[in-house]
């Protein structure tokens, strides 16, 4: 809302403007409707704003969300960041404005608080949950281990829904369990831990669907969407027309479901919540067998007893549990009666066997969905024993109707008028006893109590739980018929049961023999008591316990303990540990502080942009909407304590700034009065100020933030004031002090730095006179003052070069040994980059450079000089060699030609010529013709001086010879001599000589060259008859 400066006598008509035009379509909270007595009045605003694709509305802090069947693009990043850290009325009405509320409300007032959300089944109650936790993961402080906490979160959604969701004849994606998660906040607001609980997973499911409706989501995505080696392990075919237990609601696909997509995001999660490859194989073992079981069919012998019609099945159970296949043969078709002292094996007839092999079945998938949930918890688990605040999402099954209703929708209306009742307890109830604890006048409002229903079922002896616990184990012939003939003796007179003998003719008309209604808080609900005995025992035989318990299945010998087996004492039945579970979850919820979400069906096909009045009407009612707006509204919407409220708001009156010293309560009426409200807008109760409407409210906390910048211009304008008038005779008196002080202060100061000196010094001479000894208290902190000394100076002085051996600094002998190391890591790392830097051409270059090391590194006096100099790959090109020469010596393939000077046998004189190399021999080309060829393999040596002249011999095998050694002069001998080498592979020949070389003018006739070095570089024919060959001196490198 845009703000404007708030002007004597006009505030509030400002602020309630902005306030109201919030509203652009309908009205955003229930309380400030007119009508709010009128449930037509609320049903056309509801209606009128789900036609706008708006479908929250709150009622004060309860948000009421209408289920739209449709993407609305509200869930976005960008919304989530417009409703963080808002005041809850200032944004239009959204699910992120509840949670961050109630976010901050935690990290205020350093409580727990819990989200009851309610609604029928498929009215978006796990939708809503998701969005909450979707919202706390953006919202919420931020680090690795963090991210990885609600991750975790997150990720468990699709693995629970995979196994506990199934789709019902009211919702593709009905939760087949109830589910309570704690997020865990430390004191900064950081999500850093969950727990999550599980309330009476429907495993009869597991054996049978009815028409219409499917078996759990994971066994779909196995077979759907499951890798084929994966099958292949499990012994699965890949179409679940296959499988006894998917095949009997006759409806293998949903339009609205894509298992193979989904089978790949629950694998995913399950690696996200730290589920071992082990754990995976087991898991999708026990889902193989369980589709396996369903297919074990059995038939009567002779004697009327049962018998496996075919054992391949069972087999394939055998493997995936790891229990021999007899052994398992035996458990489904024989029970194992005790008698005192031995044990007798009595068979079974054919119903029995597949009663056992369903429970079997049955036990196995719920034991599992249990592991599966604690699996979770330990991933979510936070260790930190410090105090933390919980924010708890309650997302539990909806209120269920179908054509026929059995023991499963018994337990989940059970848990929905229990709900309720809590609704009623912490909302409806509550608030009447608050306000006439206050001494408020108001008319108060009436409300169906349910109470009278939750007594009818779970009384402790009287109760319909009781009965049909004490039915199930009373001795003799018990049937689902004798329980109900047990209701109606106790229960016929009482209004909210009826059965078929109990009502008149008109309502039998519409009830079989064998059902009872309740009356419940939603509406009338038949229930037909066939299977209600065996689904409330839920009983596995003893053997089967027994034989399960051996199973080589991880997960399932953790679910079948050998001390269950063990124990002699009767399990607890289905229906007394589901109304213990509510007991404990309702004991929990009542520890916190609630914020409610009802959500609503707009209609029972699921169609996008239909509002069903009679459909949403009926929810209205039995979810408690009007009673709840009336509450609202002839009360008061907002209530605070008079010194919490003084506190916050006293600068909006002259009368009570800056301190108010009289009692709180007329503080707070004087308040009121200054900002113009009228009696009806607020009460005074005897601790608290009650406030009827939000926008009162909200315009006092608008007024406030403007009043706050007038204060500060106020409070600053007052103080400089003071400053300026007061200003020199403080300065004068002050400065005296100031300066005592101050010489008082340096001299404490100075003493102490100096008694901390020297101890400093002191320590240090010790560590440096101990220096050389192992580490102890004396010198560990001067050996680590050295090491980081050392490490500081090495940092800015590492060498730069691989070249650069010296600069390394030497190491004080406490680091030597760390030294070594990271010199030789530092190296190693300038020659990987060095090597990295290399191209193909400098690759060449260098492995050249290498040959020609190996030859005369050491040895010539020239080799260091001729370092820098790249090689050429020829220094005559072909277009410079004859063409004639060129004929004659293309098919040997030219490697290398450079021009060198021939010095003549006799006379030595020096003749131009051309050197080409190639595949096979040297020639020495003058101009058009072949002076010389000399073939490698005739090649038995090359000879240099081990001085800086080009001067280089070919020493030519006498058996081959011709015209005797050739005497050669090239300017590029290291480059010459390093391709001849190694195109001729005579890497061995070359031979540095010092002093003189003799070579064969021709055969039987030597002659000799003399090196020397000297001023100038010259070669001639010496008197002795030698070539003489003077060099210069090289310089040192």
């Amino acid at each position: 809302m845009q703000r404007q400066k708030m002007r004597s006598g006009q505030p509030r008509l400002d602020l309630e403007g902005a306030l109201i035009a919030r509203d652009r379509v309908g009205i955003q909270d229930f309380v400030l409707l007119d009508a709010f007595t009128s449930e037509t009045a609320f049903l056309d605003n509801l209606k009128k704003r789900f036609n706008e694709n708006l479908i929250y509305t709150y009622i004060g802090t309860l948000l009421v969300s209408v289920n739209p069947y449709k993407e609305l693009g509200i869930y976005t990043k960008k919304q989530m960041d417009i409703y963080m850290g808002v005041n809850f009325f200032e944004l239009p009405p959204h699910i992120y404005a509840l949670a961050d509320n109630a976010y901050h409300a935690m990290l205020t007032e350093m409580n727990n608080h819990f989200f009851l959300i309610s609604g029928e089944s498929g009215a978006g109650k796990t939708e809503a949950c998701k969005k909450i936790l979707q919202f706390y993961a953006v919202s919420c402080p931020t680090s690795s281990l963090l991210d990885s906490i609600r991750d975790r979160m997150l990720v468990s959604n699709p693995v629970l829904e995979a196994f506990g969701n199934a789709k019902t004849l009211k919702n593709d994606n009905s939760s087949r369990f109830g589910k309570y998660m704690d997020i865990q906040f430390d004191r900064q607001g950081e999500a850093v831990g969950g727990h999550i609980l599980s309330y009476l997973l429907e495993k009869s499911r597991v054996v049978h669907q009815n028409h219409g409706e499917r078996n759990f989501h994971i066994f779909y995505q196995l077979v759907e969407g499951g890798e084929e080696e994966t099958l292949r392990l499990l012994g699965l075919e890949r179409d679940c027309k296959h499988y006894s237990y998917l095949v009997q609601g006759e409806y293998r696909t949903v339009r609205t479901i894509n298992d193979k997509n989904d089978w790949k995001t629950m694998r995913n999660a399950l690696t996200i919540i730290n589920f071992s490859e082990k754990d995976i194989e087991h898991l999708l073992g026990i889902v193989g067998s369980v589709l396996h079981l369903g297919n074990v069919q059995f038939e009567a012998d002779r004697d009327g007893y049962a018998r496996l019609s075919s054992k391949a099945e069972l087999r394939w159970v055998s493997k995936l549990l790891g229990i021999h296949v007899q052994v398992l043969q035996e458990a489904l078709t024989f029970r194992k009666i005790e008698a005192k002292t031995e044990e007798v094996l009595s068979p079974f007839s054919v119903d029995h066997a597949i009663y056992a092999r369903d429970a079997l079945a049955k036990a196995l998938y719920g034991r599992m969905f249990t592991w599966i949930v604690n699996k979770i918890n330990d991933s979510l688990e936070n260790l930190d024993s410090s105090k933390k605040t919980v924010i708890g999402l309650l997302d539990i099954y909806g209120f269920e109707v179908f054509y026929v209703n059995s023991f499963e929708q018994f337990c989940i209306n059970y848990c929905n008028e229990k709900l309720q009742q809590l609704f009623i307890q912490l909302t409806l109830k509550s608030e009447q006893e608050e306000y006439e604890a206050e001494g408020i006048e108001w008319e108060p409002v009436q409300f169906f109590n349910n109470k009278i229903i939750c007594d009818l079922v779970e009384e402790k002896r009287t109760g319909i739980i009781t009965m049909l616990d004490e039915e199930c184990m009373r001795p003799g012939d018990t049937t689902d018929i004798t329980f109900l003939e047990r209701l109606e003796e106790r229960m016929g007179s009482h209004p909210h049961f009826i059965t078929h003998r109990l009502a008149d003719q008109r309502i039998r008309k519409t009830m079989e023999r064998g059902d009872f209604r309740l009356l419940h808080y939603a509406g009338e609900v038949t229930y037909c008591v066939v299977g209600f005995i065996d689904k409330n025992n839920d009983l596995l035989y003893r053997n089967i316990k027994d034989m399960i318990r051996h199973s080589k299945n991880g997960i399932v010998r953790h679910c079948f303990p050998p001390t269950e087996v063990d124990s002699k004492k009767r399990p607890e039945t289905v229906a007394s540990q589901f109304k213990s579970s509510l007991a404990e979850l309702t004991e929990i919820l009542m520890a916190k502080q609630p914020w409610y979400i009802r959500c609503l069906k707009s209609n029972e096909a699921k169609q996008p942009g239909r509002f069903d009045d009679m459909l949403v009407r009926h929810q209205v009612k039995y979810l408690g909407l009007m009673e709840h707006l009336r509450v609202r509204r002839a009360g008061f919407a907002y209530r605070r304590r008079y010194e919490v409220f003084l506190q916050r708001y006293k600068p909006l009156c002259p009368a009570t700034w800056p301190h108010w010293k009289g009692v709180p309560a007329v503080g707070v009426e004087k308040l009121l009065i200054h900002l113009g409200y009228k009696e009806d807008d607020y009460k005074i109760g005897r601790t608290k100020i009650f406030i009827r409407h939000p926008k009162t409210l909200f315009a006092i906390e608008d007024a406030y933030e403007i009043c706050k910048h007038e204060l500060a211009s106020k409070i600053q304008a007052k103080y400089k004031g003071y400053r300026v008038k007061n200003e020199f005779q403080k300065q004068k008196e002050a400065a005296t002090k100031i300066e005592t002080c101050w010489r008082g202060v340096q001299a404490r100061k100075e003493r102490e730095r100096r008694a901390w000196a020297v101890k400093v010094i002191k320590k240090f001479i010790k560590g440096y006179m101990t220096r050389h000894e192992a580490s102890t208290t004396d010198n560990s902190e001067y050996l680590t003052f050295v090491r980081h000394s050392y490490l500081t100076r090495l940092k800015n002085q590492l060498p730069k070069t691989v070249l650069d051996k010296t600069t390394w600094l030497a190491p004080p002998p406490v680091v030597k040994e760390a030294s070594e190391m990271l010199r030789k890591l530092h190296m190693r790392l300038l020659v990987r980059r060095y090597v990295r830097g290399v191209t193909a051409q400098q690759k060449a270059q260098l492995q050249l450079k290498v040959v020609t090391s190996e030859l005369f590194k050491g040895k010539k006096d020239s080799y260091p000089q001729s370092l820098a100099k790249p090689f050429a790959d020829t220094r005559i090109s072909e277009h410079d060699i004859n063409a004639n020469v060129l004929q004659i010596i293309r098919h040997e393939r030219i490697k290398y030609s450079t021009p060198v000077v021939k010095y003549d046998r006799n006379g030595f004189k020096p003749r131009p010529r051309q050197l080409i190399l190639t595949q096979t021999a040297a020639y020495l080309v003058e101009e058009t013709k072949i002076k010389q060829r000399v073939e490698y393999s005739s090649l038995k040596g090359i000879s240099v001086s081990n001085l800086s002249d080009g001067i280089l011999i070919l020493h030519v095998a006498p058996e081959v010879k011709q015209k005797g050694d050739l005497v050669l002069q090239c300017d590029h001998l290291f480059e010459t001599l390093t391709k001849l080498s190694m195109v001729a592979n005579k890497r061995n020949v070359v031979k540095v000589v010092q002093g003189s070389i003799k070579f064969d003018i021709k055969p039987g006739k030597e002659g000799y060259v003399d090196f020397s070095s000297g001023q100038e570089a010259m070669v001639y024919k010496a008197k002795n008859g030698h070539l003489m060959v003077v060099s210069t001196r090289s310089k040192s490198r």
